[in-house]
Protein backbone atom coordinates (compact mmCIF):
# COMPACT_ATOMS: atom_id res chain seq x y z
CA UNK A 1 0.00 0.00 0.00
CA UNK A 2 1.09 3.56 -0.77
CA UNK A 3 -0.24 6.33 1.49
CA UNK A 4 -0.59 9.71 -0.22
CA UNK A 5 0.68 12.50 2.04
CA UNK A 6 0.35 15.31 -0.52
CA UNK A 7 -1.42 14.96 -3.85
CA UNK A 8 0.51 17.76 -5.55
CA UNK A 9 -0.76 19.95 -8.38
CA UNK A 10 -2.38 17.00 -10.18
CA UNK A 11 -1.39 13.37 -9.71
CA UNK A 12 -3.38 10.60 -11.36
CA UNK A 13 -3.21 6.86 -11.90
CA UNK A 14 -2.56 6.02 -15.55
CA UNK A 15 -1.79 2.95 -17.63
CA UNK A 16 -0.80 2.50 -21.25
CA UNK A 17 -2.30 2.56 -23.82
CA UNK A 18 -5.42 3.52 -21.87
CA UNK A 19 -8.93 2.77 -23.15
CA UNK A 20 -8.68 1.56 -26.70
CA UNK A 21 -11.41 1.11 -29.31
CA UNK A 22 -13.96 3.43 -27.71
CA UNK A 23 -13.53 6.68 -29.66
CA UNK A 24 -16.70 5.96 -31.60
CA UNK A 25 -18.57 5.93 -28.28
CA UNK A 26 -17.13 9.28 -27.23
CA UNK A 27 -14.55 7.85 -24.81
CA UNK A 28 -10.98 9.06 -25.21
CA UNK A 29 -8.03 6.79 -24.33
CA UNK A 30 -6.59 8.87 -21.43
CA UNK A 31 -3.34 7.18 -20.28
CA UNK A 32 0.06 8.81 -19.70
CA UNK A 33 0.62 12.09 -21.53
CA UNK A 34 4.30 11.19 -21.94
CA UNK A 35 4.07 7.50 -22.74
CA UNK A 36 7.83 7.19 -23.36
CA UNK A 37 8.95 8.18 -19.85
CA UNK A 38 6.04 6.23 -18.35
CA UNK A 39 6.96 2.95 -20.05
CA UNK A 40 10.69 3.28 -19.41
CA UNK A 41 9.95 3.77 -15.70
CA UNK A 42 7.94 0.54 -15.70
CA UNK A 43 10.75 -1.38 -17.38
CA UNK A 44 13.15 -0.17 -14.68
CA UNK A 45 11.12 -1.76 -11.88
CA UNK A 46 10.45 -5.04 -13.69
CA UNK A 47 6.87 -4.31 -14.78
CA UNK A 48 5.29 -4.72 -18.17
CA UNK A 49 5.60 -1.33 -19.93
CA UNK A 50 1.89 -0.50 -19.71
CA UNK A 51 1.43 -1.32 -16.01
CA UNK A 52 -0.50 1.28 -14.00
CA UNK A 53 1.65 3.97 -12.37
CA UNK A 54 1.37 7.62 -11.38
CA UNK A 55 1.53 10.71 -13.55
CA UNK A 56 2.71 13.67 -11.45
CA UNK A 57 2.12 17.08 -13.03
CA UNK A 58 4.23 20.06 -11.90
CA UNK A 59 5.35 18.36 -8.67
CA UNK A 60 4.78 18.75 -4.92
CA UNK A 61 3.74 15.12 -4.41
CA UNK A 62 4.55 13.08 -1.29
CA UNK A 63 3.82 9.45 -0.40
CA UNK A 64 4.75 6.88 2.23
CA UNK A 65 5.39 3.24 1.33
CA UNK A 66 3.95 0.59 3.61
CA UNK A 67 5.64 -2.39 1.96
CA UNK A 68 8.89 -3.42 0.31
CA UNK A 69 9.01 -2.32 -3.31
CA UNK A 70 11.20 -1.05 -6.13
CA UNK A 71 10.38 2.38 -7.56
CA UNK A 72 11.59 4.51 -10.46
CA UNK A 73 10.93 8.08 -11.53
CA UNK A 74 11.23 9.20 -15.15
CA UNK A 75 10.41 12.47 -16.85
CA UNK A 76 10.77 16.01 -15.53
CA UNK A 77 13.16 16.60 -12.63
CA UNK A 78 11.09 17.37 -9.54
CA UNK A 79 14.08 17.04 -7.22
CA UNK A 80 12.92 13.73 -5.69
CA UNK A 81 14.04 12.71 -2.23
CA UNK A 82 13.64 9.44 -0.33
CA UNK A 83 13.60 10.09 3.42
CA UNK A 84 15.20 13.45 2.71
CA UNK A 85 18.03 12.08 0.55
CA UNK A 86 18.12 12.94 -3.17
CA UNK A 87 17.58 10.04 -5.58
CA UNK A 88 18.34 9.79 -9.29
CA UNK A 89 15.77 9.97 -12.06
CA UNK A 90 15.72 7.25 -14.74
CA UNK A 91 16.97 4.71 -12.17
CA UNK A 92 15.36 2.05 -9.95
CA UNK A 93 15.55 2.24 -6.16
CA UNK A 94 14.58 -0.11 -3.34
CA UNK A 95 12.14 1.19 -0.74
CA UNK A 96 11.17 -0.35 2.61
CA UNK A 97 8.07 0.07 4.81
CA UNK A 98 7.84 3.53 6.36
CA UNK A 99 9.99 5.35 3.83
CA UNK A 100 8.70 8.61 2.35
CA UNK A 101 9.13 9.87 -1.20
CA UNK A 102 8.87 13.64 -1.71
CA UNK A 103 8.87 15.56 -4.97
CA UNK A 104 9.34 19.32 -5.11
CA UNK A 105 8.75 21.72 -7.99
CA UNK A 106 10.15 21.18 -11.47
CA UNK A 107 13.82 22.08 -11.87
CA UNK A 108 14.61 22.77 -15.52
CA UNK A 109 12.60 21.81 -18.61
CA UNK A 110 9.74 19.32 -18.62
CA UNK A 111 6.40 19.26 -16.82
CA UNK A 112 5.49 15.70 -15.81
CA UNK A 113 7.21 12.94 -13.88
CA UNK A 114 6.15 9.30 -13.77
CA UNK A 115 6.37 7.02 -10.75
CA UNK A 116 6.48 3.29 -11.41
CA UNK A 117 6.22 0.80 -8.54
CA UNK A 118 7.04 -2.90 -8.81
CA UNK A 119 3.72 -4.72 -9.19
CA UNK A 120 1.90 -1.60 -10.37
CA UNK A 121 -0.94 0.42 -8.88
CA UNK A 122 -3.72 -2.12 -8.38
CA UNK A 123 -6.89 -0.03 -8.67
CA UNK A 124 -9.91 -1.66 -10.38
CA UNK A 125 -9.95 -1.41 -14.19
CA UNK A 126 -12.82 0.43 -15.84
CA UNK A 127 -13.69 -0.37 -19.47
CA UNK A 128 -10.47 -2.34 -19.76
CA UNK A 129 -8.09 0.25 -18.30
CA UNK A 130 -6.98 1.75 -14.99
CA UNK A 131 -6.28 5.12 -16.63
CA UNK A 132 -7.85 8.18 -14.98
CA UNK A 133 -10.06 10.43 -17.09
CA UNK A 134 -10.72 13.32 -14.72
CA UNK A 135 -13.29 15.25 -16.86
CA UNK A 136 -15.44 12.11 -17.03
CA UNK A 137 -14.69 10.97 -13.46
CA UNK A 138 -13.79 7.43 -14.53
CA UNK A 139 -10.84 5.11 -13.93
CA UNK A 140 -7.93 5.43 -11.53
CA UNK A 141 -8.93 6.12 -7.95
CA UNK A 142 -12.56 7.24 -7.98
CA UNK A 143 -12.00 8.96 -11.33
CA UNK A 144 -10.10 11.86 -9.80
CA UNK A 145 -6.70 13.30 -8.98
CA UNK A 146 -5.09 11.98 -5.81
CA UNK A 147 -5.36 13.84 -2.51
CA UNK A 148 -3.93 13.64 1.00
CA UNK A 149 -5.06 10.51 2.81
CA UNK A 150 -5.61 8.32 -0.25
CA UNK A 151 -4.38 4.75 -0.10
CA UNK A 152 -3.15 3.05 -3.29
CA UNK A 153 -3.00 -0.75 -3.39
CA UNK A 154 0.09 -2.23 -5.05
CA UNK A 155 0.10 -5.50 -6.98
CA UNK A 156 2.53 -8.37 -6.54
CA UNK A 157 5.87 -7.87 -8.34
CA UNK A 158 6.47 -9.94 -11.44
CA UNK A 159 10.01 -10.86 -10.40
CA UNK A 160 12.71 -10.44 -7.79
CA UNK A 161 12.97 -7.03 -6.11
CA UNK A 162 16.74 -7.49 -5.87
CA UNK A 163 16.97 -8.06 -9.62
CA UNK A 164 14.91 -4.93 -10.37
CA UNK A 165 16.97 -2.71 -8.05
CA UNK A 166 19.90 -0.71 -9.42
CA UNK A 167 18.90 -0.41 -13.06
CA UNK A 168 19.08 2.79 -15.06
CA UNK A 169 18.14 3.97 -18.52
CA UNK A 170 21.16 4.39 -20.79
CA UNK A 171 22.12 8.03 -21.26
CA UNK A 172 21.74 7.66 -25.03
CA UNK A 173 18.07 6.72 -24.56
CA UNK A 174 17.03 9.41 -22.06
CA UNK A 175 15.09 12.08 -23.99
CA UNK A 176 16.27 15.68 -23.87
CA UNK A 177 13.65 18.23 -22.82
CA UNK A 178 13.58 21.86 -23.84
CA UNK A 179 11.43 24.98 -23.83
CA UNK A 180 11.73 25.01 -27.65
CA UNK A 181 10.19 21.88 -29.18
CA UNK A 182 10.25 20.40 -32.66
CA UNK A 183 7.03 18.45 -33.05
CA UNK A 184 6.66 16.10 -36.01
CA UNK A 185 3.26 16.21 -37.74
CA UNK A 186 1.54 14.91 -40.88
CA UNK A 187 -0.62 17.37 -42.91
CA UNK A 188 -4.35 16.78 -43.23
CA UNK A 189 -6.98 15.53 -43.50
CA UNK A 190 -8.34 19.08 -43.99
CA UNK A 191 -5.41 21.23 -45.14
CA UNK A 192 -4.26 22.97 -48.35
CA UNK A 193 -5.45 23.60 -50.98
CA UNK A 194 -9.10 22.76 -50.22
CA UNK A 195 -9.30 24.41 -46.80
CA UNK A 196 -6.07 26.34 -46.21
CA UNK A 197 -4.19 28.42 -48.74
CA UNK A 198 -0.59 27.38 -49.33
CA UNK A 199 0.45 30.51 -47.43
CA UNK A 200 -1.52 29.23 -44.43
CA UNK A 201 0.18 25.87 -44.84
CA UNK A 202 3.65 27.40 -45.00
CA UNK A 203 2.95 29.56 -41.95
CA UNK A 204 1.83 26.57 -39.89
CA UNK A 205 5.03 24.63 -40.56
CA UNK A 206 7.40 27.60 -40.20
CA UNK A 207 5.98 29.60 -37.31
CA UNK A 208 7.29 29.30 -33.74
CA UNK A 209 4.02 28.70 -31.88
CA UNK A 210 3.67 29.65 -28.22
CA UNK A 211 1.77 27.18 -26.05
CA UNK A 212 -1.09 29.00 -24.31
CA UNK A 213 -1.32 28.87 -20.53
CA UNK A 214 -4.90 27.56 -20.84
CA UNK A 215 -3.74 24.13 -22.00
CA UNK A 216 -4.19 20.73 -20.40
CA UNK A 217 -4.55 17.01 -21.12
CA UNK A 218 -7.71 17.73 -23.18
CA UNK A 219 -6.16 20.23 -25.56
CA UNK A 220 -3.05 22.32 -26.13
CA UNK A 221 -4.06 25.77 -27.30
CA UNK A 222 -1.66 27.68 -29.54
CA UNK A 223 -1.67 31.40 -30.22
CA UNK A 224 -4.43 32.57 -32.63
CA UNK A 225 -3.57 33.39 -36.24
CA UNK A 226 -5.58 35.14 -38.97
CA UNK A 227 -5.73 32.39 -41.58
CA UNK A 228 -6.43 33.33 -45.18
CA UNK A 229 -8.52 30.18 -45.97
CA UNK A 230 -9.20 28.82 -49.41
CA UNK A 231 -12.94 29.26 -48.99
CA UNK A 232 -15.17 31.97 -47.56
CA UNK A 233 -17.62 29.79 -45.64
CA UNK A 234 -18.16 26.34 -44.19
CA UNK A 235 -21.31 25.98 -46.27
CA UNK A 236 -23.94 23.70 -44.74
CA UNK A 237 -21.55 23.07 -41.84
CA UNK A 238 -21.52 26.72 -40.71
CA UNK A 239 -20.62 30.25 -41.65
CA UNK A 240 -16.91 30.21 -40.80
CA UNK A 241 -14.34 28.56 -43.12
CA UNK A 242 -13.08 26.44 -40.20
CA UNK A 243 -16.49 24.73 -39.93
CA UNK A 244 -17.00 21.25 -41.40
CA UNK A 245 -19.67 18.62 -40.94
CA UNK A 246 -19.06 16.79 -37.66
CA UNK A 247 -16.56 13.97 -38.00
CA UNK A 248 -14.32 11.88 -35.75
CA UNK A 249 -11.22 13.47 -34.23
CA UNK A 250 -7.97 11.54 -33.93
CA UNK A 251 -5.81 11.81 -30.80
CA UNK A 252 -3.11 14.33 -31.70
CA UNK A 253 -5.15 16.12 -34.38
CA UNK A 254 -4.41 19.84 -34.78
CA UNK A 255 -7.89 21.31 -34.68
CA UNK A 256 -8.50 24.80 -36.11
CA UNK A 257 -11.37 26.46 -34.26
CA UNK A 258 -11.86 29.84 -35.88
CA UNK A 259 -8.42 31.42 -35.65
CA UNK A 260 -6.99 29.20 -32.90
CA UNK A 261 -5.09 25.95 -33.44
CA UNK A 262 -5.66 23.38 -30.68
CA UNK A 263 -3.79 20.09 -30.42
CA UNK A 264 -6.30 17.46 -29.27
CA UNK A 265 -4.58 15.45 -26.55
CA UNK A 266 -5.10 12.15 -24.70
CA UNK A 267 -8.19 13.42 -22.82
CA UNK A 268 -9.49 15.35 -25.82
CA UNK A 269 -12.84 15.34 -27.65
CA UNK A 270 -13.56 12.51 -30.06
CA UNK A 271 -15.97 14.28 -32.45
CA UNK A 272 -16.57 17.77 -33.74
CA UNK A 273 -17.18 20.15 -36.58
CA UNK A 274 -13.88 21.97 -37.09
CA UNK A 275 -11.05 21.52 -39.56
CA UNK A 276 -8.19 19.22 -38.50
CA UNK A 277 -5.30 20.50 -40.59
CA UNK A 278 -2.56 18.18 -39.29
CA UNK A 279 -1.93 15.30 -36.92
CA UNK A 280 0.96 14.92 -34.47
CA UNK A 281 2.99 11.83 -35.38
CA UNK A 282 2.49 9.00 -32.88
CA UNK A 283 6.24 8.69 -32.35
CA UNK A 284 6.43 12.25 -31.03
CA UNK A 285 3.20 12.37 -28.98
CA UNK A 286 5.25 11.88 -25.80
CA UNK A 287 6.73 15.36 -26.25
CA UNK A 288 3.36 16.97 -25.53
CA UNK A 289 3.44 15.63 -21.98
CA UNK A 290 6.62 17.55 -21.17
CA UNK A 291 5.65 20.94 -22.64
CA UNK A 292 5.01 23.73 -20.14
CA UNK A 293 1.82 25.73 -20.84
CA UNK A 294 2.35 29.48 -21.03
CA UNK A 295 6.10 29.15 -21.53
CA UNK A 296 7.19 26.64 -24.16
CA UNK A 297 7.19 27.04 -27.94
CA UNK A 298 6.46 24.54 -30.72
CA UNK A 299 7.74 24.43 -34.28
CA UNK A 300 6.01 21.77 -36.38
CA UNK A 301 8.12 19.56 -38.64
CA UNK A 302 6.29 18.16 -41.66
CA UNK A 303 6.46 14.39 -42.16
CA UNK A 304 4.94 12.10 -44.75
CA UNK A 305 2.84 9.17 -43.57
CA UNK A 306 5.76 6.85 -44.33
CA UNK A 307 8.17 9.02 -42.32
CA UNK A 308 5.72 9.12 -39.40
CA UNK A 309 5.52 5.31 -39.45
CA UNK A 310 9.33 5.12 -39.38
CA UNK A 311 9.42 7.51 -36.40
CA UNK A 312 6.87 5.36 -34.57
CA UNK A 313 9.05 2.27 -35.08
CA UNK A 314 12.14 4.09 -33.81
CA UNK A 315 10.32 5.33 -30.70
CA UNK A 316 8.78 1.93 -29.93
CA UNK A 317 12.20 0.27 -30.24
CA UNK A 318 13.31 2.25 -27.16
CA UNK A 319 10.81 0.36 -24.99
CA UNK A 320 13.10 -2.61 -24.60
CA UNK A 321 15.38 -3.99 -21.90
CA UNK A 322 18.34 -3.22 -24.14
CA UNK A 323 17.67 0.44 -23.24
CA UNK A 324 18.64 -0.36 -19.61
CA UNK A 325 21.92 -1.05 -17.86
CA UNK A 326 23.09 -1.81 -14.33
CA UNK A 327 24.17 1.07 -12.15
Amino acid sequence: MIEVLEGGIQTTVQDFPGRQGLLDQGICPAGPFDNLAFRLANLLVGNEPGTAGLEITAGNFQARFNQDAVIALAGADMQPKLDGEPIELWQSHRVTPGQTLALGSVAGPGFRSYLAVSGGIDVPPYLGSRATYVPGAIGGLEGRALKKGDGLPVGGPAGSLDEATGRRVKSSVIPRYSAEWELEAVPGPQAAPDYWTWDDYDHFFSHNWKLDRNSNRMGYRLEPHSWQWSRTTGGVAGGHPSNILDNGYAVGAVNISGDQPIILCVDGPTLGGFVCAAGVAYGSMWKLGQMVPGRDHIRFKELSIEEAADLARVTEALIDHTSLERV
